[in-house]
């Protein structure tokens, strides 16, 4: 069996690609976090909006204030369906990325226990045969 895991330059590619799947998970969560950040500022200040009104142009400015509100809501809602969108992608093709590693990995976690057990199994041979020979040498000799 060859020293070298032949597949460490597939597994070496593999953990790069899922690094990088990685940040494009991490890019995509924060930016869903300050989407629904944005969208609880927005209705944090319409709430703290006054609704009250002693005149016509009172009520015209609050109703109009209601519609920009409203409006901006229907588009930050869009916004954060589409980053959740993204980062349902980007969480998709992280797993797959993770998935793809994990099975080189353990590839390569095999091939080194099997070259240890091959080593293990050389040296007892060894021993086992400096041993024997250590025996017939007293058997002979005495």
């Amino acid at each position: 069996m060859s020293r070298a895991f032949r597949l460490a330059g597939l597994l070496r590619l593999r953990e790069s690609q899922e690094a990088q799947a990685a940040g494009k998970l991490a890019a995509a969560n924060s930016g869903l976090r300050e989407g629904h950040e944005r969208v609880n500022r927005l209705r944090a200040r319409a709430e703290a909006t006054p609704m009250e009104a002693d005149s016509m142009q009172a009520l015209q400015a609050v109703a109009a204030v209601r519609a920009s509100t409203r409006g901006m809501l229907m588009e930050l809602d869009g916004l954060v369906e589409s980053l959740a969108d993204e980062a349902d992608a980007a969480r998709d093709h992280y797993r797959l990325a993770r998935r793809d590693a994990l099975v080189l990995q353990k590839l390569g976690e095999r091939h080194h226990a099997a070259l240890a057990a091959g080593d293990l199994a050389r040296e007892q041979a060894a021993l086992d045969e400096v041993a024997s020979r250590g025996r017939r040498t007293k058997d002979n000799g005495s």
